[in-house]
């Protein structure tokens, strides 16, 4: 399929500056339905009043990063406990997550790269905050079937815009191999094409 944005592979920018939460646990938020996006239009359709291109979705007290539209989301950062680099996207265990084919393949290409921590955990944005401070968000992206990868080049929260590199190496080089690995130009890991 074409571009998901208008924008194609060029950087979004996004808010997370909304009332309205798109999952919870024991919603349907790990479910492909309509009732899953339907509620999000009227919030996707205010962030792009106020110049966004989507909502990053929050949840919870702590502000735990769940989605971005219709989008898994992805994290790049250095660690601050550790100091090694990790790309780090929500878990699916609490139910609230679709577990898109793409994020999958994402995280399967990374880990076999061998070259970073890929980790499956919960970000919040007091800790996408504070890695931005500190010069520690190297970049992020969104990723879902139609718009593949995405890069983010900005998040609002709480009125401040986060500036983020984009397009960052890392985002980059996920597009190109997701994209070489469909059109058959690049083999991809055992079993994800086959030949018809």
């Amino acid at each position: 399929v074409g571009p998901y944005y208008k924008t194609g592979f060029n950087p979004i920018r996004l808010t997370a500056d909304t009332k309205y939460i798109r999952a919870w646990p024991g919603g349907t938020g790990d479910c492909k339905v309509g009732g899953n996006y339907g509620p999000t239009m009227k919030a996707a359709a205010e962030a792009a009043e106020r110049g966004y291109s989507q909502v990053l979705w929050l949840f919870g007290e702590e502000d735990s990063i769940t989605e971005v539209g219709s989008m898994n989301v992805f994290f790049y950062l250095q660690n601050k406990d550790t100091g090694r680099n990790e790309l780090v996207t929500p878990p699916l265990s609490r139910g609230d997550i679709l577990p898109g084919v793409t994020r999958a393949s994402i995280v399967e290409l990374t880990r076999s790269w061998g070259e970073f921590d890929v980790t499956e955990r919960t970000p919040t944005m007091p800790e996408i905050c504070e890695a931005a401070k500190e010069g520690r968000l190297i970049e992020a992206f969104g990723a879902g079937t139609a718009a593949v990868v995405t890069p983010i080049e900005g998040i609002q929260y709480k009125g401040v815009d986060i500036e983020i590199k984009a397009i960052g190496e890392l985002t980059q080089r996920v597009w190109d191999e997701l994209t070489a690995i469909q059109y058959g130009k690049l083999k991809g890991p055992e079993g994800w094409s086959v030949v018809v």
